[in-house]
C-alpha cells in the first residue's frame, strides 16, 4: 500500500512539474527569463524536509527563468547567528532566508528581513496563479508576519492536535474529549485501565521541553508566561498556576517516565501502544501512521485541540522564506521570483508531494494529498484554534528576543512540580523572580 502511494506522489509530481513547464511561456515566466536569467541567487537555509522539496523542484525553476540558486545550509541555531552576523556587517551575502517563526521578533527589529507587501502588491512581480490569500491565515500571519508586517511566504508549519485509539475508545464507549476537562477525565479513566496501558503522553522533560508541551494547553486554561503588551511576567498569575495545576494532574497518568520525555519519547510511547491518548505536533502524524514505525498505525484517529475555560487556543510554529534587506534590488526581485515558482498555489501539490508541509487552505482539502496525509482535514480545524491565539494579538511563542529564557525558566519549576519538590504556588512564585529580572536586563 505504502508502495502504492509513493509511486502516486511521484507521477503527481512529475506531473505537476510537466504542467507547470508546459506553462513557462507565461508573460510572467518570460518577464522574469528577460529580467532576471543568468542572475545567481544566494539562500541561507537549514536542513528541513521542506528544503528537501524545494530543491527537488530547483532544475524546474531554473529552466523556466535563467536564474541560478545556490544553497548555504547550515544547523538552526548557526543559521540565526550568521544571519544576526551579515546583516550587522551589511555584507549583502545572502538574496534569500529560510526564518524561523521564533526568531522574526529579533529579526524584525534589527532588520534582517525584508518587508514582503510590496513584492506581494506588485501585479508584474506577483502573477494572479500566486494567489497569497490561499495559505492559511494562521501560517500567514503566525508564522510569516510580525506585529502586522510580511516578512516571510509560509514553507513550513505546524499545530498541534490529539492523537487517540480509536479501538480503545470504541471498546469503552467513549468519544474524544472536546473540552480539557473531559480529556483529563479521559486519561484518569483509561490510566491502567488494561495491563500496561497508561492515559496520555506528552513532553515533560526538564526545562524547555516541559514548557513546550504546557503551552499545549496554557493558553487555554487562562495561563502564560508572559504579558504580550507589556512583556510583564504574569507567571504567578492564576491562571497560570491553574494551568499548570492541570498539567501535573494530566500527567500523573501518563507513563511513570515521563518526566524524561520530549517529543521523540511521546510519541514512541504513543506509538508502542503504551497510552490511549497523545497530544502534540501535527508535523509528526505521519510517524504514527508508518507501519515500519507505529503498533498502532491502524488503530489511531485524530482530534482537534480540546477547548478550555479560557477559549480554544492552539501551539503554532513554523519556517518560512523571506528576502534580505541587504540584497540588491535585482537580487531581491529574482530572489522573489524563486519564492513565487516555489510557494505559488500552481506548485503547491508538487511541493508538499515531494516531502514539504501543507500551509495552503487548497491543498488541506486535495484529494490527492489526502491520501498521503489523510489527517489534515484535522489539522485544518485545528489550525483554527492556533489562529484564535493570533487573532487576540498573541503568538504561541511570545514574541520576544528574551522569551526562550523565560520559557526554560518556567519549564524547570514546572518540572520541579511535577517531582513533588515544591508546589504550583511556590514555583511560579520563584519562576516570577526568575523571569522578572530576565526581562529587565
Amino acid at each position: 500500500m505504502l508502495k502504492k502511494m509513493c509511486m502516486l506522489a511521484a507521477f503527481t509530481i512529475l506531473l505537476a512539474g510537466f504542467m507547470f513547464a508546459a506553462s513557462s511561456g507565461d508573460a510572467w515566466t518570460d518577464m522574469v527569463k528577460s529580467q532576471y536569467g543568468g542572475t545567481t541567487i544566494t539562500i541561507a537555509g537549514t536542513g528541513h524536509t521542506s528544503t528537501d522539496s524545494i530543491r527537488e523542484m530547483e532544475k524546474d525553476f531554473t529552466n523556466a527563468t535563467g536564474i541560478k540558486v545556490r544553497w548555504d545550509i547550515m544547523e538552526e541555531g548557526l543559521l540565526r547567528q550568521k544571519l544576526l552576523m551579515e546583516h550587522q556587517s551589511k555584507t549583502g551575502t545572502y538574496d534569500a532566508l529560510m526564518i524561523d517563526a521564533f526568531n522574526l521578533a529579533e529579526y524584525s527589529p534589527s532588520g534582517v528581513a525584508q518587508s514582503l507587501k510590496p513584492f506581494i502588491d506588485n501585479k508584474t512581480l506577483t502573477p494572479s496563479w500566486y494567489d497569497y490569500e490561499d495559505i492559511s491565515s494562521a501560517f500567514r500571519n503566525g508564522v510569516g508576519a510580525y506585529n502586522g508586517t510580511v516578512y516571510g511566504i509560509p514553507i513550513d508549519g505546524e499545530t498541534r492536535f490529539l492523537g487517540y485509539r480509536k479501538d480503545l475508545f470504541a471498546k469503552y464507549g467513549k468519544q474524544p474529549p472536546k473540552t480539557l476537562d473531559e480529556m483529563l477525565q479521559l486519561a484518569k479513566f483509561f490510566n491502567g485501565k488494561e495491563p500496561g496501558l497508561y492515559g496520555i503522553a506528552m513532553r515533560a522533560q526538564r526545562g524547555i521541553h516541559f514548557a513546550s508541551g504546557w503551552m499545549t494547553l496554557m493558553y487555554s486554561l487562562g495561563g502564560g508566561f508572559l504579558d504580550q503588551k507589556t512583556w510583564q511576567p504574569i507567571c504567578n498569575t492564576p491562571g497560570t498556576i491553574y494551568s499548570l495545576k492541570y498539567y501535573v494532574d494530566l500527567l500523573k497518568n501518563a507513563p511513570p517516565d515521563v518526566g524524561v520525555y520530549t517529543h521523540e519519547e511521546a510519541i514512541s510511547a504513543f506509538m508502542a501502544g503504551k497510552t490511549a491518548m497523545w497530544l502534540d505536533a501535527t508535523a509528526i502524524a505521519p510517524w504514527i501512521l508508518d507501519p515500519s514505525k507505529s503498533k498502532i498505525s491502524d488503530k489511531v484517529a485524530f482530534a482537534p485541540p480540546p477547548a478550555g475555560p479560557a477559549g480554544n487556543f492552539g501551539a503554532l510554529a513554523g519556517w518560512s522564506l523571506g528576502i534580505s534587506s541587504d540584497s540588491s534590488k535585482k537580487q531581491q526581485e529574482a530572489a522573489w521570483a524563486f519564492i513565487v515558482w516555489m510557494t505559488s498555489k500552481k506548485n503547491a501539490k508538487a511541493y508538499v508531494l515531494g516531502g514539504g508541509t501543507p500551509v495552503r487552505q487548497s491543498l488541506l482539502k486535495d484529494p490527492d494529498v489526502l491520501k498521503v496525509h489523510p489527517y489534515l482535514p484535522v489539522m485544518l480545524q485545528s489550525l483554527v484554534a492556533a489562529d484564535n491565539l493570533v487573532k487576540t494579538g498573541r503568538t504561541w511563542i511570545p514574541a520576544n528576543p528574551k522569551a526562550i529564557k523565560v520559557l526554560e525558566v518556567g519549564g524547570e519549576f514546572g518540572s520541579r512540580v511535577l517531582a513533588g519538590e515544591l508546589t504550583a504556588e511556590d514555583a511560579m512564585n520563584q519562576a516570577q523572580k526568575q523571569c522578572e529580572g530576565i526581562m529587565s536586563e
